[in-house]
């Protein structure tokens, strides 16, 4: 847990706000980079945060807390939402965090629509000083080197991290679907992934997303139809592009729709994220329609229409 507290606020655009936040213990702060997560204590209406415990030494286990928090009436219970950490820099204690702003209904918004240096925020997440598996990292590509992204707002800090850490050998399609065409963020990358940008404009959400997919799945056709051709029966099928197409698992109404897939031994990796409904069914082509394994696609539903996050 680090106590952090705001140093900037900046509007990168007219729904992205990036937050950057400062304590001493960030000099210790590790990730691998990628999409890392991270929780975030946001105060309750009056500014304040219960007491879970977290002023003790040593602090108590992550789950621990959380079960704390879990057991408190719900006026008493304050918001806790996860984010991905667009940059670190421990050499000046910093790390910032990306929102994606929507007005101010939902808790987190409404925190950083009104955030000032000198806040307070309480962030979770990896201390390299921990010799255990720090995990929150869901891009998982194996010896994959041609990538699909995929996501709407809520993903594009990950997105944009993960394309920024890739190293010259990947390619691929970076598919970012946002509310405008001013929400359009800079975003380097050593790779050969193509990024595309694509304003929502007020239509469907997701809408984009889904014509983005299918035409990558059109364009690859005739690769995949060749692998199927030059595939053996008796030799090891590389996921349904060479063998029998795969079944998916009906996905239950309230069931997270969370899945990490590792893609050893194949060439292409696809990694989703954003609304759940969406996601789910841009997965479900890929793997029916497309012909990619389920061990292919990493998919991620960091939200849901008409729920509340977490």
């Amino acid at each position: 847990m680090f106590r952090t507290s705001v140093v900037r606020v900046t509007a990168l655009s007219p729904h992205f706000v990036r937050v950057t936040v400062t304590d001493p213990d960030l000099a210790h702060f590790y990730t691998g980079g990628l999409d890392q997560r991270v929780k975030l204590l946001l105060p309750r209406e009056d500014g304040t945060l219960p007491d879970l415990g977290l002023d003790q030494e040593p602090q108590p286990p992550m789950m621990e807390w959380y079960t704390t928090w879990r057991q408190l009436p719900d006026e008493q219970r304050n918001p806790i939402r996860t984010y991905t950490v667009r940059s670190i820099r421990p050499w000046a204690e910093e790390i910032d965090i990306d929102f994606a702003v929507h007005g101010t209904d939902g808790p987190a918004s409404a925190w950083v629509s009104s955030a000032v240096p000198g806040d307070e925020l309480l962030v979770v997440g990896p201390d390299g000083r921990c010799r255990e598996d720090h995990g929150g990292i869901e891009f998982k590509p194996g010896a994959a080197k041609d990538l699909l992204l995929v996501g709407d707002e809520t993903a594009a800090p990950a997105i944009c991290a993960i394309l920024e850490a890739l190293p010259e050998d990947y390619h691929g399609e970076a598919y970012l679907e946002v509310p405008t065409a001013e929400d359009v963020l800079d975003v380097a990358s050593r790779s050969s992934v193509r990024i595309h940008w694509m304003a929502r404009n007020g239509a469907t959400h997701g809408s984009q997303l889904a014509a983005a997919v299918e035409d990558w799945g059109r364009r690859r056709t005739k690769i995949f139809a060749a692998r199927r051709a030059a595939w053996e029966p008796g030799r090891e099928p590389v996921g349904a592009l060479t063998g029998a197409p795969e079944e998916l698992p009906e996905v239950a109404d309230g069931a997270m729709l969370w899945e990490t897939a590792v893609p050893e031994g194949f060439r292409e990796y696809a990694w989703l994220a954003g609304e759940a409904g969406a996601i789910t069914g841009l997965r479900r082509h890929l793997v029916k329609e497309v012909g990619l394994s389920r061990k292919q696609v990493s998919f991620m539903g960091y939200w849901k229409i008409g729920r509340a996050g977490s």
